[in-house]
């Protein structure tokens, strides 16, 4: 089983936080979507012949598309890729794209799985984050969807940044729980360079982010969603029994991916490959009939140091088996470096699998990071 994921690069107005890929200009879309399909076709060897198991519409905001474009760029997958009858196929969508006629055309296509960029359910706070909707029309958008036989959603909440006090993060989460949405995606707030958010902080136009609330906010989401019968099946993801992402978790399971589009990264368990950010550059080489990727040939130790950051990260841990696989003796050589974090009581272990507990998940990259050989 494998997974496709392709990088739409169009947003209607850039967040202040973002720092992945996109244009807020439409001028490239047409030839970047030729080019996305030739793409597909020039990529079709890299999976082997894998069944594809799960298709991710990621961005930039692919509900900019129409129902048509999305629907021709799946037709492409499917008339070279077999595609599993039970695929998974993500949209990620703005609240504000999903309206009534949207809906009712995607229903016709084979997307059954939206993740909605909410974020926050306080308009003052959509106005920080310079996000393109507004909190009525998050909550109006997930009961459409709903309505339409949509039931696979996720939301993409936001915490840990100035405005968002505790109150105002329990409604928020609350509003999750009442609109019955299955799946949550929550981050604390970072400060990428190159964003419009560090360039305020460094000018002293907005405060810098605070750890401490970051940390206590995060303690308040672990609770809640355990409270209201969630499974923290990974650091920043959560759902009700038996609703993961497949297609992320199937990231951190170290299944083969193929992304395409400009900046859009690929796996195949030996190497890693990753393309150019730039949309122009893009689309000049794949009329070319080239590629435009980098690749890295990953070592032993690559190997190793992705399976500890990636596994430890989730609900079924790290297996102490499976990194003797990649290389003999490693995981006594872990054991040996973990000593500090079971005896603070970071990390567990029950027969062979090596867990974060609740307060390690709060040093989830630190703990990793310590753990590389």
């Amino acid at each position: 089983m494998a997974g496709i994921y392709l990088h739409i690069p169009f947003c209607k107005q850039a967040c202040h936080y973002c720092d992945f890929h996109f244009s807020t200009s439409l001028q490239y879309k047409l030839p970047l979507l030729q080019a996305l399909k030739k793409e597909i076709e020039l990529q079709k060897n890299y999976l082997q012949g894998e069944t594809i198991e799960t298709i991710y519409f990621g961005g930039g905001t692919p509900s900019v598309l129409g129902s048509d474009e999305i629907q021709a760029l799946i037709d492409t997958i499917t008339g070279l890729h077999t595609v599993s009858s039970t695929a998974e196929i993500t949209l990620e969508a703005n609240p504000d794209d999903l309206n009534k006629a949207k809906l009712q055309s995607l229903v016709q296509t084979p997307v059954n799985r939206f993740s909605i960029g909410i974020q926050s359910f306080f308009d003052e706070d959509l106005a920080w984050m310079n996000r393109a909707h507004r909190a009525d029309e998050a909550e109006a958008a997930v009961k459409r969807a709903q309505d339409m036989g949509f039931e696979n959603l996720t939301a993409d909440l936001i915490y840990g940044y100035p405005l968002l006090t505790d109150i105002k993060w329990k409604h928020n989460l609350n509003r999750v729980f009442e609109l019955g949405i299955p799946h949550v995606s929550s981050y604390s707030m970072t400060v990428e360079a190159g964003t419009a958010l560090a360039s305020f902080i460094s000018k002293k136009k907005q405060p810098a982010m605070n750890e401490q609330q970051s940390a206590e906010q995060f303690n308040l989401l672990m609770e809640a969603m355990q409270l209201n019968g969630f499974e923290h099946y990974e650091i920043s993801n959560f759902c009700k029994p038996g609703q993961y992402s497949k297609h992320n978790s199937n990231y951190w399971k170290g299944v083969k991916y193929l992304g395409i589009g400009p900046s859009a990264h690929s796996y195949n368990g030996e190497t890693r490959q990753w393309n150019v950010a730039n949309n122009a550059k893009y689309i000049q080489a794949i009329e070319k009939d080239k590629v435009p990727a980098e690749t890295e040939l990953l070592t032993e130790t690559n190997r190793l140091n992705e399976y500890i950051m990636t596994s430890l990260r989730t609900i079924w841990g790290l297996d102490l088996d499976k990194l003797n696989t990649i290389a003999a003796t490693s995981a006594t050589q872990l054991l040996i470096a973990a000593q500090t974090y079971f005896e603070r009581d970071w990390i567990q272990q029950q027969n062979n699998i090596i867990y974060l507990t609740p307060t390690g998940k709060l040093y989830a990259d630190h703990i990793a990071s310590a753990l590389f050989f």
